[in-house]
């Protein structure tokens, strides 16, 4: 496995490999559920651990845990970890599917980048870490909800990423967690394109009500990265050149 370093920010950098790597929309969740400080929280399927980098970098939360099921990258985060001294960080090699090793309803927020497309969808790659990750194989959005209900305290945040096409299935998994949606915001590259990406956030417990966001736009009319992206990558000079995960996998269906 081919590794190699990526900065984060002018004081922090992950490990990534060609299978474990972050894009735009890892960033966009990272400050999406931005945690408060002195708060407990957890990334759910962190990858090579670039939300909860972020997370430590830019915010001061109390404590940090990522849950990976894939051991390479599980020790890439484990690795990024040690790299940058975060002490408070913790890495579990686990499946959202069983018990973890985290104290029960005792975090604050919980966010998750899950598989983009359903399980049986698509045509199947030929890397099995990378189709694990772009398919609900291993985690659903059930999975996911139901591992965020058990880890949350009452009136937790659970923060997910998503394509637009399924949006009611993430509503419909939420509430039936227990955990009901009350921010929404779509991603869009420009003002007249159609949204790409969805942000939403949960309460454990929560009133019914959602409030949706004005949209995120990636870019400006003249193509240049918008304000708030500028705002968004912070420090962070090398990931402009990223792409979302969803406009890799539509690049890659268009050139095949």
């Amino acid at each position: 496995m081919k590794t190699h370093w990526e900065p984060l920010s002018g004081t922090c950098r992950v490990l990534v490999s060609e299978s474990h790597r972050f894009s735009t929309d890892t960033l966009l969740l990272a400050h999406f559920a931005a945690p408060k400080k002195g708060e407990r929280c957890a990334g759910l399927g962190c990858g090579c651990g670039t939300v909860p980098l972020l997370w430590d970098a830019r915010y001061a939360p109390e404590e940090i845990f990522g849950v990976e099921l894939s051991e390479e990258a599980a020790s890439l985060a484990e690795r990024s970890v040690a790299e940058n001294g975060y002490e408070n960080i913790k890495i579990f090699r686990g499946d959202v599917r069983e018990p973890l090793p985290i104290p029960k309803g005792s975090l604050d927020l919980v966010a998750c980048n899950p598989p983009y497309q359903a399980a049986g969808s698509g045509i199947p790659g030929e890397d099995a870490e990378r189709q694990r990750a772009r398919f609900a194989e291993t985690m659903t959005l059930p999975d996911a909800a139901n591992a965020a209900k058990t880890l949350l305290r009452f009136g937790g945040r659970f923060c997910m990423c998503l394509r637009p096409e399924r949006l009611a299935d993430a509503v419909t998994a939420l509430r039936e967690a227990g955990l009901e949606p009350k921010i929404l915001r779509f991603v869009q590259q420009r003002a007249e394109k159609a949204p790409s990406l969805f942000l939403i956030s949960a309460r454990l417990g929560g009133r019914p009500g959602l409030r949706v966001l004005p949209p995120l736009l990636l870019e400006d009319a003249s193509g240049k990265t918008s304000r708030e992206m500028e705002e968004i990558y912070g420090d962070y000079r090398a990931g402009r050149g990223l792409k979302t995960r969803w406009e890799e996998e539509n690049a890659n269906t268009q050139n095949g």
